[in-house]
This record gives structure tokens, sequence and C-alpha cells, in this order.
């Protein structure tokens, strides 16, 4: 993987705003702003909120329309959170106003929402997806401007001090599930994504597996985009089946393509009846396992980490009313995609933010002091109780703003999604072993 660069994993010292900056709050400006930027930058120029002074402006992005990774719930998760608390008088007495930008999966089209966000002068970026931390960290960095409940893609989330991440990112994902499998697999085979992101993963993955005893996973890059993956799966299928007499496992981690791989799978599959149904990792759903077959299925005997409760846990409740009354019939919204939830959460830790600066002026500086300065937030059990220190228990292992070590295991058992016997995992302690390089 030569020519490509890697995620940066550093603490810099947290920036501070120039003295003096106004907080301007532009109710008219996304389509002037996009396009003074470029054509197509992907700006909702239709914003949730008024334009008086007691409204506080964020933005959440995320990649939409593209070929790889499509996360559309998410700003329309923030839209719908804003409709919900401005219908109910703001928070705080604040209004809050909601940008949004489509990050395309892109390096320069990132870059242009962390210019915008600088521009319009948002208190944060908040509950976004993005891989590309090069480009849009340092505009952000350089005006103060926090990067609130990010989808945790990339390492470089869980070091920069402007992070707040609310989720253990594929690193708990992935260490996660290499624990669950280390008891139960012969050799394991990885398939990820050929890409910035994706080369943070396989030291992840083997730092569960290590924690139990199993050697490490034979690596696959694939392409990100691709159409079809027969050629990966084959050649994933016999490395998991290279030692006779041990039923070997394989773990497919490609995003929204994980489905195309596994129609490759099964298509191959027969030859290798050694090889134990893949474990999977990210979003497979209980409609997705139907769809594949069921019991009869790719998916059978699968274990898969989720960050959060399954969504017809009740502490979903108030989440679900707020899609239901502002964002009804809206299929992009579904309640259990992973990067929804990741939304909300980040949004419920504004709130927490905007409730303890209480009727004061609201700045990205204010924002970023407040969750500095010790603030704990509760986030109704979805997550433990959430709290950003530049020197925590996971910082030796390059992830000093990681807040929340625990993952949720499931398995496939007889076509349904089950928790599995120990649901909750907290991976703390290996992940402190973990290699992030």
């Amino acid at each position: 993987m030569t020519g490509r660069r890697r995620a940066r994993s550093f603490l810099p010292t947290a920036p501070t705003r120039p003295a003096g900056r106004r907080r301007t709050l532009l109710a008219a400006g996304a389509l002037a702003v996009c396009a003074s930027l470029a054509a197509g930058c992907g700006v909702v120029p239709a914003v949730t909120g008024g334009s008086g002074d007691d409204t506080v402006t964020v933005m959440t992005w995320a990649p939409d329309g593209t070929r790889a990774t499509n996360k559309p719930g998410m700003p329309a998760m923030a839209r719908a959170y804003a409709r919900w608390v401005n219908a109910a008088g703001g928070i705080a007495g604040h209004k809050l106003k909601v940008l949004t930008c489509n990050e395309g999966n892109d390096s320069v089209a990132a870059a242009k929402c962390a210019r915008l966000a600088v521009k319009e002068d948002v208190v944060a970026v908040v509950g976004s997806y993005s891989q590309y931390n090069d480009s849009f960290f340092p505009p952000l960095e350089g005006a103060g401007i926090p990067y609130l409940g990010g989808y945790g893609v990339t390492t470089a989330e869980f070091t920069r001090a402007l992070s707040y991440p609310v989720n253990g990112g594929q690193p708990s994902l992935l260490v996660g599930l290499g624990k669950a499998l280390a008891a139960d697999c012969g050799p394991v085979a990885f398939v990820r994504p050929d890409s910035i992101a994706g080369d943070e993963l396989p030291g992840l993955l083997n730092a569960g597996l290590k924690a139990g005893g199993h050697a490490p996973a034979h690596d696959q890059p694939a392409a990100e985009d691709a159409t079809e993956y027969s050629g990966q799966a084959d050649r994933a299928l016999k490395q998991s089946s290279a030692e006779p007499g041990r039923r070997g496992c394989l773990v497919p981690s490609l995003g929204e393509r994980t489905n195309i791989f596994m129609d490759s799978f099964r298509r191959d599959r027969g030859g290798y009846p050694a090889v134990r149904t893949a474990a999977v990792l990210g979003s497979v759903d209980q409609t997705v396992i139907d769809a594949s077959g069921g019991q009869a299925g790719p998916y059978e005997g699968a274990y898969i980490t989720r960050w959060y409760p399954v969504a017809d846990d009740p502490r979903w409740a108030t989440m679900k009313k707020v899609i239901n009354e502002e964002a009804f019939g809206d299929n992009r919204v579904d309640p259990a995609d992973p990067g929804v939830q990741t939304t909300w959460i980040a949004y419920t830790v504004l709130r927490a933010v905007l409730e303890r600066i209480g009727a004061g002026e609201v700045s990205a500086d204010a924002v970023r002091h407040t969750l500095n300065d010790g603030l704990k937030v509760d986030t109704g059990g979805l997550t433990p109780p959430l709290r950003w220190n530049l020197s925590g228990p996971f910082a030796a292992a390059g992830l000093a703003r990681l807040a929340n070590a625990d993952v949720t295991l499931q398995v496939v058992r007889r076509g349904r999604l089950v928790s599995a016997p120990e649901n909750t995992v907290d991976v703390t302690a290996t992940l402190r072993n973990a290699d992030v390089g």
C-alpha cells in the first residue's frame, strides 16, 4: 500500500481561537458559501432553527450518493433532532440550527465541509462520519471547533484534542470481535477495505485474537467500491481452511459492500465445508439475515459486534419517538442504523453541554471548555457515562480520547439475531495493549 498516506495519530495541544472573533449566526448563507467554495459541495440550504441571537449553529456531515460508504441517516437524524427540540422551545433558551454537508467519501469534499463549518462559525460538528481526518481536522482545529461524536472510523478521532467520540469506534468493535472468535475459530481470514481507514483495522482484530491466545488473522485488502468479490472470497476461503481439522472463520468488514462480498462467499463456500460461516462486523440486522436465507444463509453462526444496545431495547424509546414525530416516512432514518444511533447520542451530549452553559453566549470555545472541564454525560444507559480526558486510560495505546470501551456481542442462531451469553463486553484491558499504529 505504498503511495497512500496513513491516518495521523498524535495528540496536539488544543488550539485557542483568536481573541475577539465574533460569533456569527447566518440564516441564509449556506448557498452563497457553497458557491464560493465549489459547485456541488453538498450543503443543504434548508436548515432548522432561527437566526436570532439565541440561535446555536452546528453542522453534521456524512457521505451520500457515493459508490462506497453512505450515511444519509446521520444528517437526517440531526435535522429531526433540531425540529424536535425547537418545537419545545430549544435547549436552555437557545434554538438549534443544523447545517448539513455531503462529505462525499472524498478528501476534498471533507475539507470543503470543514471550511464551510468554519465560515458559518458553527459551535461544533456533531454526529458526523468521515475517514479523511487529515482533511477535516486542520480547519476545525484552526478555528477551535469541537468534533463531537464522530463515527469512529479512524483512530485519529481518538487522539485529537478537539475530538469527543461517543463510541469506541472500529478499535473496540474489532478487538471485541477478535476476542469472541479466538476461542471458536481455526485460521481467521480478514477482508477489509484497501483504504486509509482500512489499513488500521488488522492490528485491532489481531489484538483481540491475541488476547484469546489466537494467531493473527490473514489480512486481505479489497477495493471498497467493487461490484463483486469472487476472487477475494475464494482466496479468503482458502486462507481460513488452511489447517485441516480446524474450522476456520472468515471476517468481512467492507461497510456497505459487505453484502456484495457475502454474495460471492455464498457462491464459493461449497468447496470449503470446514470454514465457519462468516463472522461479520457492523450493521447487519435481522432484515439482512432474513433476505440472505435465514438459517440456511451465510450469516448463520456469525458473531456481530456493536457499540450500542439492540434496536428494540427500551432505552431507544425517546429516539424512536423523535423519529416517528419528526422524520416519519423518511426511510433514511433507520433506528437500527449505528450511524443514526451515533448521531442521536452525539446530540444528547450537545444538549448536556448547552444546558451546562445555560443562558449565556454559546461559542465553540464555550462548548470545548465545557467538555474539557470534566462534564460527565448520562446517555440514559445507551453508553457508559461519557467524560473526556486528554490523558485517559487508553493514552498509552494511542487512544487518549476514547471514553467508551463497551461493545455488545450478538450471534445468529437458527436464523435469528440474538444476544450472545456475554452480551456487553468491556474491552478496556485489551485496547490498552492494541497496536493502532
